[in-house]
């Protein structure tokens, strides 16, 4: 048998030696054979194992926040920060703006969250820049020239990385995204009361896994709103590895004076047709409080959808929720003021926001509102009925 494989294989070399074009295509074959391998077994890996990979290659990458970063921002950055370790790659945590609300402000203390702050394009820690938790750059000067390198988030938007791009606007956080990054990866959260040592393989450290719980119970008012099956499964993975103390940290901070009399004013002040409701809470000092006046106000009974205005330094700011499969809020928030001048909102389904900034005078002595108020509350009410 042996003699008869030898005789074979000298029988096809020498009608291969005889014919060169043959040569050519048998290797051009063989070279196509190859690269189809190489793509089937690329294709194979799960996107968090592609991240991974994208990450290994760099030496350093810059987690760009969006600015006023939230509790889901910071937990995905975390997140990408861990990963990112896991293959000996630097990172910094970078955003603009401020972290605001009580709970935001927890998060990054009882997590000890290392946040640098930016104001220009130049104070980037590195050429490849991460965006999660938003697909566009913006909030600091000569945002508008950024090229990410990869964009990972579950907002609507046109914004794409340079080398890679996982925008899932079916999912309720962007913190979901990448716990099952983790779970792609093999990675087991760490039990609060043990020591890394105690597992063995890929791990997800105790930190890391209560920020990615909180980032999904915040953004999903706790897994009732716009959560998919998707949120509900990264939670199951993550509980495992999660403080449960600090998550209570976190999750029940201090509310402050303020919070608590914008809220008191939005049901006060509450106006409803049918089912929905709008709020003006007239001028405040953290326009936080108005997201926060928002939640409380859709909870009311009879109540489906709401709107609170709030204003600051003449802008006009707005917080939409709805639980009602009528209403897409944040569509209903562009319907009324998207061809406002110097407007912009938008949003998911269930919560929107949008700004309304304020018309300058002809000589330029002061600011005035570009809509009245019982103009733009007839707006919202006709957004949210479907008649804009």
């Amino acid at each position: 048998m042996a003699q008869v494989s030898t005789q074979a294989i000298q029988s096809g070399w020498e009608t291969l030696s005889a014919n060169p074009r043959l040569v050519v295509a048998v290797a051009g074959g063989a070279l196509a054979l190859v690269a189809a391998l190489a793509l089937y077994r690329r294709l194979r890996r799960t996107p968090g194992e592609r991240f991974r990979a994208l990450l290994a290659g760099r030496e350093s990458v810059s987690v760009l926040l969006h600015p006023n970063p939230d509790a889901d921002a910071m937990a995905a950055g975390i997140a990408v920060a861990e990963l990112a370790d896991s293959v000996d790659t630097d990172t910094v945590i970078q955003y603009t703006g401020q972290v605001r609300r009580q709970e935001n402000r927890a998060f990054r203390t009882v997590l000890d969250v290392e946040l640098d702050r930016i104001d220009h394009v130049s104070d980037l820690a590195a050429e490849a820049v991460v965006l999660v938790d938003h697909n566009t750059p913006r909030g600091f000067a000569g945002a508008d020239g950024v090229l990410p390198f990869a964009v990972v988030d579950h907002h609507p938007g046109e914004g794409s990385g340079e080398a890679y791009t996982d925008v899932r606007t079916d999912y309720g956080a962007s913190a979901s995204v990448l716990a099952e990054y983790f779970r792609d990866t093999g990675s087991t959260p760490i039990p609060p009361d043990a020591h890394e040592t105690e597992v063995t393989g890929a791990t997800l450290s105790t930190r890391t896994a209560t920020g990615l719980l909180y980032g999904i119970i915040s953004d999903t008012n706790r897994l009732t709103r716009g959560a998919s099956a998707e949120d509900f499964a990264a939670a199951s993975y993550l509980q495992p590895g999660v403080d449960e103390d600090n998550l209570e940290r976190i999750a029940d901070p201090a509310v402050s004076t303020e919070a608590l009399d914008v809220k008191a004013r939005a049901i006060a002040g509450r106006e409803i047709r049918g089912s929905f409701a709008v709020s003006d809470v007239g001028r405040v000092s953290n326009v936080d409080a108005i997201p926060q006046a928002a939640d409380e106000l859709v909870g009311l009974e009879g109540v489906t959808a709401v709107v609170v205005l709030g204003e600051r330094d003449g802008t006009i700011h707005l917080s939409g929720r709805s639980r009602d499969d009528r209403v897409h809020m944040g569509r209903a928030l562009d319907a009324a003021v998207g061809d406002v001048q110097d407007a912009s909102a938008g949003g998911h389904a269930r919560m929107g926001g949008g700004q309304i900034g304020p018309q300058v005078t002809a000589d330029g002595s002061e600011e005035v509102p570009v809509l009245g108020r019982e103009e733009l509350l007839d707006r919202l009410f006709d957004a949210m009925d479907g008649e804009r």
